[in-house]
């Protein structure tokens, strides 16, 4: 077995303590840093995913499988700085005002950070203006993800959305919604690009919003 299947499967198992050393000897082995990313990480992460969204594995099991890709992207961070292979765009992320919850959230930003955004979180109890501003502050900002955890925070996701949606630059970015009480018919509903139900679904729809964007 090569040393990236040896790191796929490390990633895929969450085996976090194994997996920078492995990043390092798959290097070592002659492989270019994007291939390690893409074929030892990123294809186990999407593993992971299909298996969440089939209900073989829970929520806990994905989250140790991402923070042990996590620990090798912060290996291979300086090797993709240098090729400028890793970086695919930046995405912002914040749970909505009134709302405290953010373990979803977090779990989001370690797919979509697998996945190549840089990811800027705002984090919780987050005012209309800060979502807002990270966006027309920044141009290199392609996606905000706005999550809600409670029902009572729906009109605090509604007007978030509202509010970039009247944003002068919002030709320039994606809008994605998620939570617990949200569904495809209130993403329709308040203006939202797209919704996900999940996190392994929200990092494949940010890739795909990304491309639309690029078209």
């Amino acid at each position: 077995m090569s040393k990236l299947e040896d790191l796929s499967l490390a990633v895929e198992m969450g085996k976090a303590k194994l997996v920078p050393g492995l990043v390092q000897e798959a290097l070592e082995e002659g492989n270019e840093a994007a291939t390690v990313l893409n074929v030892g990480m990123i294809d186990a992460m999407d593993r992971v995913g299909a298996k969440f969204k089939s209900g073989e594995i829970f929520v806990p099991e994905m989250m140790v499988a991402a923070r042990a890709m996590k620990k090798g992207v912060e290996i291979l961070k300086p090797y993709l700085a240098s090729t400028g292979s890793a970086y695919i765009g930046k995405f912002v992320m914040g749970t909505v005002y009134g709302d405290l919850h953010d373990i979803g959230k977090n779990l989001v930003i370690m797919m979509v950070e697998a996945a190549g955004f840089e990811v800027r979180d705002l984090g919780i109890d987050v005012p209309v203006a800060d979502f807002v501003g990270a966006v027309e502050n920044d141009p290199e900002v392609k996606i905000v993800g706005v999550s809600a955890l409670l029902t009572t925070t729906m009109p605090a996701m509604r007007e978030t959305v509202e509010a970039l949606n009247q944003s002068p630059v919002r030709k320039r970015f994606k809008v994605m919604v998620g939570g617990a009480p949200v569904s495809q018919a209130f993403a329709d509903e308040i203006g939202a690009d797209a919704y996900t139900a999940d996190a392994a679904e929200a990092a494949q729809r940010a890739k795909e919003l990304l491309a639309e964007l690029a078209g």
